[in-house]
């Protein structure tokens, strides 16, 4: 065993951290989320960490003068400061293809619960005796034949796509850099300009990453120009979302109904939205599944053990740090 020391950040299944364990020096935090002292603490003679549910910006990165490597738990490094790493010579790597059908089910998941009304009519049947039964009392709609528009078409994107063409719904999408024509037919995918396809969705989902050109991407103006009778769905970062201008046109019953697993200030939720029977709310559980969680913690060592092991891991998000290494 190398007396390499790494860091797991947060109780992982420990189906996935065996061979970690086996070649290297690991301490894994065992009480949930951790800290900030305790991080900046531990962080102080590791040489690896496998980042889950923390932040590692530019002070957690200078507290680590020994860190060589960080391995982000997740398909998304919003709460990684790249540049700082990358200014010390530190190699990121993520896993983005790991969560792909997880969240890709939750979105439909959620969709299918905030257009037929489903969580709303559980809440009710469990808890208020006057609920009433009967046809035409509990009316939703049907996902066949609604255009749901996807904002990102990414690996989530595409699967969302596919399992919504098995519902019958008309798939259009934005992304930066359109698809190639041959994926489009495939996917029986309609290019929209992002305006346009939140002219004349029906349902909006949200899978893009969060970055600085993407926080808010949809405000106050977006959200004005939705249909009222549209919903919208978002299982990418809640920060993509201005979340009072959600709240507020909710309230004003300027749009049908949400379904969110992400939020702008998590854990907080606004109490708004708890009190809404046609928002559906789920805690960031896009990849809690058994077998998708013990895959990431996997793959999340193997990048580590690959580093030290002089192979270059997949998904380096700064490979030019590699490269530097290499000359």
């Amino acid at each position: 065993m190398s007396n390499k020391k790494v860091l797991v950040t947060y109780p992982l299944p420990d189906e996935g951290l065996q061979e970690l364990k086996e070649r290297f020096d690991v301490t894994v935090y065992k009480d949930g989320y951790m800290p900030k002292p305790v991080l900046l603490q531990s962080l102080k003679d590791c040489e690896g960490v496998l980042a889950a549910g923390v932040n590692l910006f530019e002070e957690e990165i200078n507290a680590a003068p020994q860190l060589k490597v960080i391995s982000v738990y997740g398909s998304g490094y919003d709460n990684i400061d790249v540049k700082a790493a990358t200014s010390r010579g530190i190699v990121v790597t993520y896993i983005p293809d790991v969560v792909t059908d997880s969240t890709a089910e939750i979105a439909m998941g959620l969709m299918l619960c905030t257009l037929r009304r489903i969580s709303e009519c559980d809440r009710r049947l469990r808890s208020d005796d006057n609920f009433k039964w009967g046809m035409m009392k509990n009316m939703g709609r049907l996902l066949n034949g609604k255009e749901l528009g996807i904002i990102g078409m990414g690996r989530i994107g595409r699967a969302v796509a596919k399992r919504a063409a098995a519902f019958g719904m008309r798939i259009s999408y934005y992304k930066r850099k359109r698809l190639d024509p041959v994926i489009e037919m495939e996917l029986g995918a309609t290019f929209k300009r992002l305006d346009d396809l939140i002219r004349t969705a029906d349902v909006i989902s949200i899978h893009t990453p969060l970055t600085k050109e993407t926080w808010h991407l949809i405000g106050q103006r977006e959200l004005s120009m939705m249909k009222p009778d549209a919903v919208l769905i978002n299982t990418s970062r809640g920060a993509v979302i201005d979340e009072k201008a959600l709240v507020r046109h909710l309230a004003a019953g300027k749009l049908a109904g949400a379904g969110l697993d992400v939020y702008e200030d998590e854990p907080a939720i606004p109490p708004e939205l708890l009190q809404m029977n046609n928002v559906v709310l789920t805690p960031h559980i896009g990849a809690d599944t058994i077998e998708t969680r013990i895959l990431m913690t996997k793959e999340s060592a193997q990048n580590i053990i690959d580093f030290f092991s002089g192979r270059q891991p997949f998904h380096v998000i700064n490979p030019e740090v590699l490269q530097l290494s290499e000359k």
